[in-house]
């Protein structure tokens, strides 16, 4: 589009008659002078080497001043120079190192409650850096609050900094500890997720609670003790109890659940979270997975593999009467007598989880058991003696180390006899790096669960056929 300007806006050109007057005037002199100095010259002695020596100048004159403006009138221009290794601005820096990775971080730490205390705390963590990814409260019955991080610090700054910048906005009794990608998902998601894990499997209960409550210990308390006696230990009101670093929560298949942390008290949140996780476990009752799989051994007798539970307490004690004593005493390392009375603990959710290798006319041949212990996972296995050798302890012990795995164990052990060649052959078959312990005749094989028990105890190598 063409743009019109305004009379207004044209530029206005004046007409000067003084400057065209004195322009001819001057004319007339150049005129004048240069025909003064043209007839001295012709009319002189010398006038025609002056020409000549007047061109000779102009012509020289000219070609000086082209070369003049081509060599300045093109030159690149000046470029900065960095000073040398020698220079007087010394020596050149050294390049900057790359900055170390963020970190994630859990942080804990109790205000006081009124106005402004978590606005302050943020602040002083906004001021080291620190980007906060999630938060949650747990208001204390006595005054003020706990406020849970998940942070995201840079690499340099050490854990004492963070420390040292909730101590500087008030926080008090700070803890803290290195996270990791798993505790990016928000607590609402993570609550959801364990609530569908206890109500699948009365077994997830501990683990649930393990998940929920971070780095503690659980203990489950059966309601009698082997000899038939009431626990005196299990007594625990239908409410829980919470003491510090200790809770205590009524389990609803008997019995009491004991969670321990150590330096970090529960907060009333977590106890009511914990609760309520118990209380679905109470109304869904009893419950475990119905799947099974049908393993071809080399002879071509087909078995089935499942999950067990107290309603397989009857097939396990006659399984019991047709084992001989050595393998019942190679089993539970005590008096054969004792035996029956591990089967209840042993089949019970809350102490673990088992798996049952039964005929396929419904027999029960060999029990697998993955045992809680504390901190620690213990494996156990125990064949009926007229299967034994054919491979299925290998199979039932591949599939409870991928549940511990599953779990989050870091290592599986089993309790037994040097002389039980076959537990030790089993253990040394799943390819992974063992630990040897032995003491007054016992031999304890601890395994490791490394990255290599994925491909070991993957789905393809559980549905493999019993070797």
């Amino acid at each position: 589009m063409t743009e019109q300007l305004s009379a207004s806006a044209r530029p206005h050109h004046r007409h000067h008659w003084r400057r065209d007057v004195v322009e001819l005037a001057a004319l007339f002199c150049a005129v004048a002078v240069a025909d003064g100095i043209a007839n001295l010259i012709v009319h002189g002695p010398s006038g025609p080497a002056l020409l000549v020596a007047s061109a000779a100048a102009l012509v020289l004159t000219a070609a000086f001043h082209t070369w003049w403006a081509r060599r300045h009138g093109h030159a690149p221009p000046p470029v900065s120079r960095a000073p040398s290794d020698t220079g007087p601005a010394g020596p050149l820096p050294e390049p900057a190192a790359a900055p170390e990775a963020p970190a994630l971080w859990r942080m804990r730490t109790t205000v006081r409650d009124e106005p402004g205390s978590l606005a302050a705390l943020c602040t002083a963590l906004a001021r080291a850096g620190v980007d906060i990814l999630t938060l949650q409260t747990h208001p204390l019955p006595e005054g003020g609050t706990v406020d849970e991080f998940l942070l995201r610090a840079p690499g340099g700054l050490p854990s004492a900094g963070l420390t040292r910048a909730a101590a500087d906005a008030g926080g008090r009794d700070t803890w803290i500890e290195r996270a990791d990608a798993h505790d990016l998902v928000d607590p609402p998601t993570r609550l959801l997720a364990l609530a569908t894990r206890t109500a699948l499997d009365a077994a997830e209960l501990p683990l649930s609670l393990r998940r929920l409550l971070g780095r503690c210990t659980i203990h489950s308390v059966p309601a009698t003790t082997l000899s038939g006696r009431p626990n005196s230990d299990a007594d625990v009101p239908p409410e829980g109890v919470l003491e510090s670093t200790v809770m205590r929560l009524r389990d609803p298949s008997g019995g009491a659940i004991t969670v321990e942390r150590p330096h970090l008290p529960f907060t009333p949140t977590e106890f009511a979270r914990a609760r309520a996780l118990v209380e679905l476990d109470a109304r869904l009752g009893p419950r475990i997975p119905r799947s099974q799989d049908v393993l071809t051994l080399p002879e071509g007798n087909e078995i089935t593999v499942r999950r067990a539970d107290g309603s397989d307490l009857a097939a396990a004690r006659a399984m019991h009467d047709r084992c001989s004593e050595r393998t019942l005493g190679l089993r539970y390392h005590g008096p054969v007598a004792d035996a029956d009375r591990y089967l209840d603990h042993l089949l019970g959710p809350r102490f673990g989880r088992t798996l049952a290798a039964t005929t396929a006319s419904g027999r029960l041949i060999a029990l697998g058991h993955l045992l809680w212990d504390g901190d620690e996972t213990e494996v156990a296995l125990l064949i009926e003696d007229e299967w034994q050798r054919r491979g299925i302890g290998s199979e039932l012990l591949r599939r409870l180390v991928a549940m511990a795995l599953e779990a989050g164990c870091a290592s599986v052990y089993a309790v037994t006899q040097a002389s039980n060649t076959g537990m030790v052959a089993a253990m040394r078959g799943l390819g992974l790096p063992l630990d040897y312990q032995v003491e007054d005749g016992t031999l304890v094989i601890t395994a490791r669960l490394e990255p290599a028990t994925a491909a070991a105890t993957s789905p393809q190598a559980q549905h493999r056929s019993a070797d």
